[in-house]
């Protein structure tokens, strides 16, 4: 006889399969095991961490409107991979996931939080260690150091992750402590609905927090009340020592349309941008998310993928995912020809192989100057012409005595020299940060 669970189950699958193709269903559902359902949660075991990873990515939300048309009004749905579960009974299975949620001391629904984002998987480079190392500081002592820490850079760069990892931080050290995140956007429908509605709670909802967290804060720029309720928020917190962190996708001064008084108080603490990721910093994203699946990558595929995706993280990670997922079905070896036969859209959105001269000239717009004015034996614009080294040698990969052929020097230790120096300048000025970026998104446009 069937248990009301099976059935519930069954009626799941059946709308399930209405809705996707037959291919999806038999690779991602009919592995699926159902292990425990009831009023609160739905526990689904998966063969192996990535086939969960990618159900909970495809399927979760089509699995939780099936569950409200069935009656449930806040069905939550928990995955859980075989491989993790050590041949536990099912109820222990889901004790533990049930423990390690009370071990928090909160309940991250109500914070926003994505528990996935945490310091510890956060991969650091020369693009974002700096970030990093503030974000480490500001998880550690909320409201007394760099308050608030304001961070930018491009789209899929990381901005996202390591901020609500700095709020999953705080909960893990700070259980007691009230950490809410959201975006800019749902601070604009939120105060909308508390003018047009007269709904009450508004300002208690954001200055009763410890540690408030907005992503994409650029939103509320030409948003003169937004602007306002956000300033008295803002400052409501600060006066209590309360921490504020900020993302956003450029510095405050470079916001037109943001009032004088929140650029102010953006730059009142400390504010750091993350960049495009270099070679070595692609390379470690790749290998650790696919130790994440238990997966070695050959480290040619790894160098492949590195090499060819450059834009940013997010695109990186998608083009891993789907590498993983072909090699998984196929039950093949994710070789260097699998990744490069099965990448071939991808790479065809990529630009021509970027070059020296390339580089130079990229630079040499940049900064408004000739190029012969990086490649003459002059001294004049040295920094400019240091910028193209490092980025060549960052970008390209290209020895020494190869940079000093491209911009006409004999000795090449005058470019370990220069390449040394921005290195060392990346990690203190934000203005030599700021200028390579900018370069480097001008190359791969």
């Amino acid at each position: 006889m069937q248990t009301q669970e099976s059935v519930l189950w069954q009626t799941i699958l059946g709308e399930i399969q209405l809705n996707i193709s037959e291919g999806n269903y038999k690779t991602w559902f009919e592995p699926a095991e159902l292990i425990e359902i009831n009023d609160e949660q739905v526990v689904i075991a998966h063969p192996n961490p990535f086939a969960k990873s990618q159900f909970e990515k495809r399927f979760n939300s089509e699995i939780e409107n099936v569950l409200k048309n069935n009656g449930f009004s806040k069905p939550q749905i928990v995955c859980v991979s075989k491989k993790n579960r050590l041949n536990k009974k099912p109820s222990e299975a889901v004790v533990i996931i049930d423990e390690s949620r009370k071990q928090s001391g909160v309940n991250r629904n109500n914070s926003g939080l994505n528990p996935r984002y945490q310091l510890e998987n956060f991969i650091v480079g020369g693009c974002n260690d700096l970030a990093y190392a503030a974000s480490e500081a500001v998880a550690a002592h909320p409201g007394t150091r760099y308050n608030p820490i304001f961070i930018y850079g491009g789209v899929g760069l990381g901005k996202t992750h390591l901020i609500q990892a700095i709020g999953n931080e705080v909960v893990n050290k700070n259980p007691d402590m009230k950490v809410l995140y959201l975006t800019a956007e749902d601070f604009v429908n939120d105060f909308l609905d508390h003018i047009k509605n007269k709904k009450p709670g508004f300002e208690n909802r954001y200055r009763s927090v410890d540690v408030l967290i907005v992503d994409d804060i650029q939103f509320i720029a030409g948003k003169e009340a937004t602007q306002d309720a956000f300033f008295h928020t803002f400052n409501a917190l600060h006066q209590k020592n309360k921490q504020v962190v900020l993302s956003c996708d450029r510095q405050p001064s470079n916001i037109p349309t943001l009032t004088d008084r929140l650029k102010s108080r953006f730059q009142m603490g400390m504010m750091i941008d993350i960049g495009l990721p270099d070679h070595e910093t692609r390379c470690a994203i790749i290998e650790s998310k696919a130790k994440n699946f238990d997966i070695d990558l050959p480290r040619e595929t790894t160098e492949f993928l590195a090499e060819n995706i450059k834009t940013n993280i997010r695109e990186l990670e998608g083009a891993i995912n789907k590498l993983l997922a072909y090699c998984e079905m196929q039950k093949i070896e994710a070789t260097r020809d699998v990744a490069a036969g099965l990448l071939d859209n991808i790479r065809a959105s990529i630009p021509k192989h970027i070059s020296a001269k390339q580089i130079i000239k990229k630079t040499a717009d940049f900064f408004e100057i000739k190029v012969e004015d990086l490649t003459s034996p002059s001294h004049k614009n040295s920094r400019e012409r240091q910028i193209a080294m490092y980025l060549m040698r960052s970008e390209l990969r290209l020895s020494f005595p190869k940079i000093a052929q491209e911009i006409n020097r004999k000795d090449h230790t005058t470019i370990m020299y220069g390449v040394e120096k921005i290195e060392k300048s990346i990690k203190l000025d934000a203005l030599t940060r700021d200028h390579i970026s900018a370069i480097r998104e001008k190359l791969y446009v």
